[in-house]
């Protein structure tokens, strides 16, 4: 028995060093990868002589309920510098006012406009055309969920890029400049990504960022360290080796026809985002097809983030049910000979560390305590293994912070760079194991097959009730 509780002692601290030691790995490619990406993009947009010649772009937004934030939203995207877009609202059968506010807000009428269908959806009642905003389109139809959404979005869409975004969010004035210039720089670029901010404590006018500020509610700080440390050395590391699985459903363009020719989004996920990207992995390695998924720091999406922990509970295990699903539809990608480096590292790293990590971390956690209370393991063993799995955490989530101060430097002030600091440091005392038994619960309702509930997700909407 002592032998048992000694190899599995070790087993769990190989794992938190491991998983640790990865992420390091990751940190330092994202280092590199910034830097390069700051000399030579400067983070200017692209120059105004050529955005004319720019793509047009369809911007997809669902939206369900949306009646706080959409008219908003819609206002914000409506002046947004890019020289051809259309914005489509997808109606995804709301009971509130949502379709209405937009009817009222925007001049809108129904308009006898074809709808050609290339991907299965819900069915479609009416589409409105604005008399005030040519650009602006709204999709009236059964509720079917954001896959289905989207995927009648696309159906509608006129030209052969579009950019979903979510309904409760906003772009800065010039997101759509940058997160192109993937597509304009490499031809064989399929989707870009860029980066999802947190709006709470920020003032916003006219669906635009005013002044930068923290949030007094302490969970939604925590999640600024998390979205830094996620967007700007997760993300930025695995771009640079054409292995991103993840664009966020926040905030991400792609190229229409193929997004199509794979299938669209799966509506039998609550991953769509996660697994359309794998998915589009999946298809052009197996088809032998040059591509590229890209990560692009520069461009800001900004959003509203839960603030108490049954929204914040209800969002992560529906985040890890959609990472489990969709890995589980893409398993022929994992060490396939053509999966290259997102089947070779990635996705194995995904499945090991994302998908089954919360049942190790779990586990671990209660076996090293119940041990040593029982006496099977030494105080010297358990303080190694806190001191290995919160170090660790703390390290990374100081280094995320030190990679955003040598980038982009958003927050300005030494008391707000103190305050993350602080909140870097004290998420790993509580906030990233309960995180963990989260997504543990996830994982175990996907491996029973547990029908999702998306439950309430509570958000204020006060962004968009910020006005000159």
């Amino acid at each position: 028995m002592l032998e048992i509780i000694w190899h599995a002692q070790w087993f769990f601290l190989l794992y938190f060093i491991l998983l640790n030691g990865g992420y390091i790995i990751l940190n330092i490619f994202s280092l590199f990868s910034i830097s390069r990406y700051m000399q030579s993009h400067e983070f200017q947009s692209i120059p105004q002589a050529y955005a004319g010649y720019l793509p047009p772009i369809s911007i997809l937004v669902p939206a369900h309920n949306e009646e706080a934030t959409i008219t908003a939203a819609v206002r914000s995207l409506l002046q947004l510098d890019y020289s051809e877009y259309e914005i489509v609202v997808i109606n995804d059968g709301s009971d509130d006012s949502t379709l209405e506010a937009l009817i009222k807000e925007f001049d809108m009428a129904v308009f006898p406009e074809a709808y050609r269908i290339r991907l299965k959806s819900s069915r479609v009642r009416s589409i409105y055309l604005s008399a005030s905003s040519p650009n602006l389109r709204v999709i009236d139809k059964v509720k079917g969920g954001k896959a289905d959404a989207l995927n009648a979005g696309i159906n509608s869409s006129r030209y052969p890029l579009f950019c979903s975004l979510d309904a409760d969010s906003f772009l800065q004035r010039d997101s759509l400049q940058r997160v192109i210039s993937p597509f304009v720089e490499d031809p064989h670029t399929i989707a870009s990504g860029g980066t999802v901010r947190i709006a709470n404590g920020c003032q916003v006018r006219d669906g635009f960022l005013v002044k930068m500020g923290l949030p007094s509610n302490i969970l939604a700080l925590f999640q600024i360290v998390e979205y830094i440390r996620a967007f700007l050395f997760g993300r930025l590391g695995w771009s640079g080796m054409n292995a991103l699985l993840v664009i966020s459903g926040t905030f991400g363009l792609f190229n229409k026809e193929l997004v199509v020719r794979a299938g669209g989004y799966d509506t039998d996920t609550v991953g769509e985002d996660m697994e359309l990207v794998t998915r589009l992995h999946k298809m052009m390695r197996l088809q032998g097809r040059p591509y590229r998924i890209t990560f692009v720091p520069d461009p800001i999406c900004w959003t509203e983030v839960p603030q108490d922990f049954r929204t914040l509970k209800n969002q992560r295990v529906r985040w890890q049910r959609g990472l489990a699903e969709s890995l589980s539809k893409n398993l022929e990608l994992l060490f396939h000979p053509k999966g290259g480096t997102v089947g070779w590292v990635a996705f194995p790293f995904m499945a090991v560390f994302e998908w089954i990590g919360p049942l190790i971390e779990v586990v671990g956690y209660l076996f090293t305590i119940i041990a040593y209370m029982m006496g099977a393991i030494t105080f010297e063993s358990l303080a190694a293994f806190l001191i290995v799995a919160i170090g660790m955490g703390t390290l990374l989530s100081v280094t995320g912070l030190l990679l955003e101060e040598l980038s982009f430097h958003v927050y300005k002030k030494p008391s707000q760079i103190f305050v993350l600091f602080f909140a870097a440091v004290l998420e790993n005392f509580g906030y990233r194991q309960l995180n963990s038994l989260w997504r543990f619960i996830g994982l175990c309702r996907w491996a029973l097959g547990h029908k999702y509930e998306w439950g309430e997700m509570v958000k204020t909407g006060k962004w968009a009730r910020q006005t000159r």
